[in-house]
């Protein structure tokens, strides 16, 4: 017996409890492997299981931090449940950070999570090592329309919201060609085929608000961490994802420092799962790549 109890004790204490450690009404955060430390973070509605196949491909070499959002799929929504979002967790993923003592880990995030992992790097510049977004923009409207606003797209994003939190996110699905057409087409980049998984009504409702909504190019003349953008493509002329292409490109223009552009044929939005070879390949490339310095200023 007492051979029993010190195995566990030894067991328990191997384990890494960081990320159990961590409190947050908004976030949960599972840590597994050992290494340099890796942040995923998923998109609008989707849970952490979208990272599964990329977190076990890692786990070996890297300490993997997967985040899940409270109220997407079937947790409790907690705080998530009022007010603002995605700024909300961004910051609660720094207060991670700094409570974790991560070395300035590459955080990759996937549609909202771009936002929130280009969000965390331009509050932090000297605290994230490097950014992936995964088909991710610093504004998605500009993906459809380059000269739409903020204010252009509030009233639409508004009927979205109302939607989302008195009808179900069935409704969104339903409607998603109209919102995009108000938008100038390519409804695919902004609400379809998001992996959507579900979740509580107020939180997808505030989610796919600030999704539409938020415009953070102005946000990345402070990101100092290299920064690649991956993103699905076609070769059709005639597909929206060939269209979205140069958006993709236009969109980081206000970087220091030049992004790196990684597009990935026949993949939609859930790039991950739909071409899960060709998007490791692209995240070992990622990671193989040096962080930048605190003090780096210029383009290079």
């Amino acid at each position: 017996m007492a051979r029993l109890i010190l195995t566990l004790l030894i067991l328990a204490f191997a384990a890494p409890a960081s990320a159990q450690a961590f409190q947050s009404e908004r976030i949960a955060v599972t840590a597994r492997g050992a290494g340099p430390d890796v942040i995923l973070i998923p998109g609008l509605a989707s849970t952490p299981a979208v990272w599964d196949d990329t977190a076990r491909a890692l786990q070996n070499r890297y300490r993997v931090h997967v985040v899940a959002v409270n109220g997407f799929g079937d947790t409790a929504p907690g705080a998530n449940a009022r007010g603002p979002l995605t700024a909300a967790i961004a910051d609660e993923l720094r207060r991670y950070m700094a409570e974790q003592e991560l070395e300035r880990p590459a955080v990759i995030g996937h549609s909202m999570g771009g936002q929130i992992a280009l969000k965390m790097a331009a509050d932090a510049p000297g605290r994230v090592g490097r950014v992936m977004v995964v088909d991710a923009s610093p504004f998605f409207p500009s993906l459809i329309n380059a000269r739409a606003t903020a204010a252009d797209v509030a009233p639409i994003a508004e009927v979205a919201r109302t939607a989302v939190l008195f009808l179900g996110d069935q409704v969104l699905r339903q409607q998603a060609g109209a919102v995009g057409e108000r938008l100038g087409g390519a409804t695919d980049a902004v609400v379809h085929a998001m992996g959507w998984q579900g979740g509580d009504r107020r939180v997808l409702a505030q989610g796919i608000y600030e999704v539409m909504t938020t415009d953070l190019r102005a946000d990345l003349a402070r990101v100092i961490a290299p920064v690649t953008v991956v993103y699905g493509w076609s070769d059709a002329t005639d597909s929206p994802r060939h269209q979205v292409d140069q958006g993709f490109r236009q969109g980081f223009l206000r970087l220091r420092r030049a992004a790196r552009f990684v597009r990935i044929e026949g993949a939609q939005h859930m790039v991950m799962i739909d071409r899960p070879r060709q998007f490791m390949a692209a995240v070992e490339r990622f990671l193989a790549q040096p962080a930048a310095s605190t003090s780096s200023t210029a383009r290079p």
